[in-house]
Protein backbone atom coordinates (compact mmCIF):
# COMPACT_ATOMS: atom_id res chain seq x y z
CA UNK A 1 0.00 0.00 0.00
CA UNK A 2 1.25 3.16 -1.01
CA UNK A 3 0.93 5.06 2.37
CA UNK A 4 2.89 2.75 4.27
CA UNK A 5 5.91 2.77 1.94
CA UNK A 6 7.34 -0.38 2.59
CA UNK A 7 6.52 -0.68 6.09
CA UNK A 8 4.00 -2.46 6.95
CA UNK A 9 2.89 -5.89 4.16
CA UNK A 10 -1.14 -5.23 4.29
CA UNK A 11 -3.39 -8.19 3.95
CA UNK A 12 -7.17 -7.32 3.55
CA UNK A 13 -10.13 -8.98 4.57
CA UNK A 14 -12.96 -9.38 7.14
CA UNK A 15 -12.67 -10.37 10.61
CA UNK A 16 -14.21 -12.71 12.08
CA UNK A 17 -17.60 -11.29 14.16
CA UNK A 18 -16.59 -13.64 16.40
CA UNK A 19 -12.84 -12.33 17.12
CA UNK A 20 -14.29 -8.66 17.13
CA UNK A 21 -16.98 -9.26 19.94
CA UNK A 22 -14.09 -10.73 22.23
CA UNK A 23 -11.63 -7.45 21.86
CA UNK A 24 -12.95 -3.77 22.66
CA UNK A 25 -12.78 -1.15 20.21
CA UNK A 26 -9.43 0.41 20.57
CA UNK A 27 -8.30 -3.31 20.93
CA UNK A 28 -9.64 -4.22 17.72
CA UNK A 29 -8.11 -0.70 15.58
CA UNK A 30 -4.77 -1.23 17.25
CA UNK A 31 -4.60 -4.78 16.04
CA UNK A 32 -5.74 -3.78 12.29
CA UNK A 33 -3.06 -1.07 11.95
CA UNK A 34 0.16 -3.26 13.57
CA UNK A 35 -0.90 -5.97 10.92
CA UNK A 36 -2.21 -8.33 13.28
CA UNK A 37 -5.70 -7.85 11.85
CA UNK A 38 -6.32 -7.98 8.17
CA UNK A 39 -6.79 -4.33 6.73
CA UNK A 40 -10.36 -4.01 5.36
CA UNK A 41 -11.18 -4.23 1.89
CA UNK A 42 -12.11 -0.99 1.61
CA UNK A 43 -9.26 0.28 2.35
CA UNK A 44 -7.26 -1.43 -0.31
CA UNK A 45 -9.92 -0.26 -2.86
CA UNK A 46 -9.88 3.76 -2.04
CA UNK A 47 -5.78 3.38 -0.93
CA UNK A 48 -6.16 4.36 2.84
CA UNK A 49 -5.63 3.02 5.99
CA UNK A 50 -6.03 3.81 9.64
CA UNK A 51 -2.19 4.96 10.83
CA UNK A 52 -3.13 5.83 14.41
CA UNK A 53 -5.74 5.43 16.96
CA UNK A 54 -6.16 5.87 21.04
CA UNK A 55 -9.29 5.84 22.59
CA UNK A 56 -11.92 8.39 20.93
CA UNK A 57 -9.25 9.24 18.71
CA UNK A 58 -7.82 7.92 15.36
CA UNK A 59 -6.00 8.92 12.41
CA UNK A 60 -6.49 7.74 8.54
CA UNK A 61 -3.92 8.52 5.79
CA UNK A 62 -4.58 8.13 1.79
CA UNK A 63 -3.45 9.41 -1.24
CA UNK A 64 -5.95 10.22 -3.67
CA UNK A 65 -5.01 10.12 -7.07
CA UNK A 66 -6.82 10.11 -10.59
CA UNK A 67 -8.52 7.30 -10.57
CA UNK A 68 -11.14 8.91 -8.30
CA UNK A 69 -11.64 11.70 -10.57
CA UNK A 70 -14.94 12.66 -11.37
CA UNK A 71 -15.84 14.16 -14.97
CA UNK A 72 -14.35 17.60 -14.22
CA UNK A 73 -10.70 16.47 -13.25
CA UNK A 74 -10.82 16.14 -9.65
CA UNK A 75 -11.04 13.96 -6.92
CA UNK A 76 -14.94 13.03 -6.34
CA UNK A 77 -15.85 13.93 -3.56
CA UNK A 78 -17.25 10.15 -2.37
CA UNK A 79 -14.26 9.90 -2.04
CA UNK A 80 -13.48 12.35 0.99
CA UNK A 81 -16.48 11.18 2.14
CA UNK A 82 -15.74 8.12 2.66
CA UNK A 83 -12.04 8.24 4.32
CA UNK A 84 -14.02 11.09 6.77
CA UNK A 85 -16.94 8.30 7.27
CA UNK A 86 -14.47 5.72 8.30
CA UNK A 87 -12.75 7.79 10.64
CA UNK A 88 -14.85 8.93 12.03
CA UNK A 89 -17.15 5.90 12.63
CA UNK A 90 -13.76 4.40 14.04
CA UNK A 91 -13.72 7.02 16.14
CA UNK A 92 -16.88 5.84 17.60
CA UNK A 93 -15.46 2.08 17.53
CA UNK A 94 -12.50 3.01 19.71
CA UNK A 95 -14.61 4.12 22.66
CA UNK A 96 -16.55 0.47 22.84
CA UNK A 97 -15.81 -2.49 24.87
CA UNK A 98 -15.95 -5.89 24.35
CA UNK A 99 -19.26 -7.24 23.29
CA UNK A 100 -20.55 -3.42 21.98
CA UNK A 101 -21.28 -2.90 18.47
CA UNK A 102 -22.34 0.58 16.09
CA UNK A 103 -23.54 1.35 12.93
CA UNK A 104 -23.76 4.87 11.26
CA UNK A 105 -26.93 6.20 11.54
CA UNK A 106 -25.86 9.60 9.22
CA UNK A 107 -23.16 11.55 8.21
CA UNK A 108 -22.25 15.18 7.19
CA UNK A 109 -19.85 16.44 5.40
CA UNK A 110 -18.44 19.95 4.14
CA UNK A 111 -15.75 20.94 1.30
CA UNK A 112 -13.39 23.18 1.26
CA UNK A 113 -11.10 22.50 -1.23
CA UNK A 114 -10.41 20.37 -4.41
CA UNK A 115 -7.91 17.56 -4.32
CA UNK A 116 -5.99 16.31 -7.87
CA UNK A 117 -3.58 14.04 -8.30
CA UNK A 118 -1.28 16.44 -6.96
CA UNK A 119 -2.30 16.25 -3.74
CA UNK A 120 -0.23 13.66 -3.06
CA UNK A 121 -0.71 12.33 1.03
CA UNK A 122 -3.89 13.59 3.03
CA UNK A 123 -4.69 12.94 6.88
CA UNK A 124 -8.23 12.29 7.94
CA UNK A 125 -8.42 12.96 11.85
CA UNK A 126 -11.81 11.53 13.35
CA UNK A 127 -12.32 12.57 17.41
CA UNK A 128 -15.45 11.67 19.26
CA UNK A 129 -18.04 14.40 20.75
CA UNK A 130 -19.89 11.77 22.74
CA UNK A 131 -20.73 8.62 23.51
CA UNK A 132 -24.07 7.46 24.87
CA UNK A 133 -25.70 4.31 25.95
CA UNK A 134 -27.30 4.43 22.35
CA UNK A 135 -25.86 7.22 20.48
CA UNK A 136 -22.87 8.81 19.73
CA UNK A 137 -21.41 11.43 17.76
CA UNK A 138 -18.03 12.19 16.77
CA UNK A 139 -16.39 14.86 14.02
CA UNK A 140 -13.51 14.64 11.67
CA UNK A 141 -11.45 16.69 9.29
CA UNK A 142 -9.71 16.06 6.22
CA UNK A 143 -5.68 17.13 5.81
CA UNK A 144 -3.48 17.91 3.16
CA UNK A 145 0.30 17.64 3.69
CA UNK A 146 0.22 21.21 4.14
CA UNK A 147 -2.75 20.98 6.95
CA UNK A 148 -4.61 23.09 4.93
CA UNK A 149 -8.08 21.32 5.74
CA UNK A 150 -9.64 19.63 2.51
CA UNK A 151 -13.34 18.40 3.87
CA UNK A 152 -15.26 18.09 7.17
CA UNK A 153 -17.92 16.11 8.67
CA UNK A 154 -19.57 15.16 11.45
CA UNK A 155 -21.54 11.93 12.04
CA UNK A 156 -23.88 10.10 14.21
CA UNK A 157 -23.95 6.07 15.69
CA UNK A 158 -26.05 3.78 16.84
CA UNK A 159 -24.52 2.54 19.61
CA UNK A 160 -25.48 -1.53 20.45
CA UNK A 161 -24.67 -4.78 22.25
Amino acid sequence: MAVDAGKTVRNYGVTPLDQVRGMSGVEFLQAWIDGRLPSPPISRVFDFDAVTVEKGRIVFAGIPDGRFYNPIGTVHGGWAATVLDSCMACAVHSTLEAGQGYTTLEIKINYVRAMTDRTGRVEAEGKVVHVGKQVATAEGWLRDSQGRIVAHGSTTCMVFS
